[in-house]
């Protein structure tokens, strides 16, 4: 399993973003070695969407969407997150597509 630096990673998904036409921000900078990463995608007021990096049975990773669809909400989950880990990402993404530009595997909430 080669894993690549957490800025290195975050750098590939904004250049993806932007290629996409998307507006991307870094909400918060963590560790650049070894830092988790958020991504939140926004996609209009009322509708947001979180992917939450994991690791399968074989150790690759994967991105678990949380349930929750409002901003508010998932704003909190990741202040919560963040007040517990000092190393983590957080990446917002405005999209009305609703485009994550992940290239991992993405699992959705009733897939669990």
């Amino acid at each position: 399993m080669n894993v690549l630096k957490t800025k290195f990673w975050v750098d590939a998904l904004i250049r993806r973003a932007e290629l996409g036409l998307a507006a991307i921000y870094v909400i918060r900078h963590g560790d650049e070695d070894a830092g988790s990463v958020l991504v939140k995608v926004v996609i209009d007021r009322s509708l947001a969407h979180l992917y939450v990096p994991a690791r399968d049975d074989l150790g690759e990773r994967v991105w678990i969407r949380r349930p929750e669809t409002d901003e508010p909400s998932l704003d909190a989950w990741c202040r919560k997150r963040a007040d517990q880990d000092t190393d983590l990402w957080l990446i917002e993404i405005e999209d009305r597509q609703g485009r994550h530009f992940l290239t991992e595997p993405v699992e959705l909430p009733d897939q669990k």
